[in-house]
């Protein structure tokens, strides 16, 4: 029975971007009755939270969902950051999806004396019988504590760049070398800024290698499916980038075109910035992950008997950056002129909304598959969820089909009477 006054729901999906879409999809093709909140509009973060000129990492023949091509971009082509919110939002208006925009959930909770759950959410409170966490990885921006807010330049995270227009004048130092970094380096420097790029761990993949993306060759090779990451590798970026049609990120290219590689920032005292001296290091690292993927590549090719073209320039490599051989340990921020720093420096999950028992000791998500230790409760669209690929439009798909899956299940069993 359903507290007085309140909505009632067969499962609760709190998010509207590209995980609550597709789980609204698999729960609607199940028949099972459920509401999707999501307290801005559709796909919000693509929408308000990214820079103006982000393209999707992968081609849309690749990310996207199965049923409904990107109607305005080339297949191979690369999506910008409102052609993915409009995407996502035809797709739910393609099946019905019932999503509300503008309701925001505050707080989810466990009833006492019944199943099922009580949110309170902007618009009143709905009672549920399960919940889905569709709220993703990107919720609250990390910005390492290095410099000091006494400081005199703008600290931003990467989340609240827009334009190079929007900045004080001046140089920027970007702070992390992922596809965000990367991209917002050669955006800044493209508008005729002096930019400082701060280089940490990376995988390098190729855009393209024998024909194919990058994105084509992890799924022959298995590498989307795998299921826990590579030692050490939890929390390490990818550097790459669809710009312009796509390209291989190399750091030599970078430093060619005026960008001032420095390594992994350290601290910062009295407006002075200091950084390791792992730069060679770190560049050469990157050099091996991408080598080591076209060996696989070659090795598939040969395996399979495949007709692609041998790429031989793929693997050319150019001497290091001067500033790798001779790094700069130190950034005088006032005397070099740099009035901004932007951290590119990821997000940290935030679900302090979700008052429930289903959590581990270090206060993250324990669930195995999406499927949370608290009974009815579910979680998707995070990072590494069943596999390297469900933070991914297309990876989450396949996750909300398991996750809707288990859900029916539970309710056929609930609906078991003797």
């Amino acid at each position: 029975m359903a507290g007085a006054g309140a909505e009632q729901t067969g499962v609760l999906v709190v998010g509207g971007g590209q995980a609550g879409i597709a789980a609204s999809e698999h729960l609607s093709a199940r028949g099972i009755p459920h509401l999707v909140l999501e307290r801005g509009r559709v796909a919000e973060r693509w929408r308000s939270q990214r820079w103006d000129s982000l393209v999707t990492n992968g081609p849309v023949w690749h990310d996207r969902f199965p049923g409904l091509e990107f109607a305005d971009v080339e297949p191979d082509g690369f999506a910008g950051k409102e052609q993915v919110a409009d995407y996502l939002a035809a797709y739910a208006e393609r099946f019905g999806s019932p999503l509300r925009t503008g309701v925001e959930v505050t707080a989810v909770t466990r009833h006492a004396d019944r199943r099922g759950f009580r949110a309170e959410t902007t618009a009143g409170p709905l009672d549920a019988d399960f919940v889905i966490a569709a709220t993703g990885p990107f919720q609250v921006p990390v910005v390492p504590p290095l410099v000091p807010d006494d400081v005199p330049v703008l600290q931003l995270h990467s989340s609240a760049y827009r334009n190079a227009a929007e900045l004080p004048e001046g140089g920027v130092l970007v702070v992390g070398s992922g596809s965000s970094g990367v991209q917002i380096a050669n955006d800044l420097r493209g508008a005729g800024r002096e930019v400082h790029l701060s280089v940490g761990r990376h995988d390098r993949p190729p855009r393209r290698y024998r024909g194919r993306d990058f994105v084509w060759w992890l799924g022959v090779l298995g590498l989307w499916d795998l299921e826990t990451p590579p030692m050490g590798a939890q929390h390490v970026t990818i550097a790459v980038s669809g710009v312009d049609g796509g390209r291989t990120i190399d750091f030599r290219d970078l430093a060619a075109s005026g960008i001032v590689l420095v390594g992994r920032t350290q601290d910062c005292t009295d407006g002075v910035v200091r950084f390791g001296d792992d730069l060679a290091a770190t560049i050469e690292q990157g050099d091996a992950k991408h080598h080591a993927l076209l060996d696989l590549a070659d090795a598939y090719v040969e395996r399979n008997g495949l007709d692609l073209p041998p790429d031989p320039a793929e693997r050319e490599l150019g001497p290091l950056p001067a500033r790798a051989l001779e790094p700069l340990r130190e950034l005088d921020l006032a005397a070099a002129g740099v009035r901004t720093i932007i951290w590119a420096t990821g997000y940290r999950t935030d679900f302090s909304w979700l008052g429930v028992d289903a959590f581990d000791d270090a206060g993250k998500p324990d669930h195995r598959r999406g499927v949370s230790v608290e009974p009815g409760v579910y979680f998707l669209g995070l990072p590494w969820l069943s596999r390297r690929g469900s933070s991914f439009i297309w990876g989450v798909w396949h996750d909300a089909a398991h996750i809707a899956a288990h859900i029916d299940t539970q309710r056929s069993y609930l609906a078991y009477s003797a």
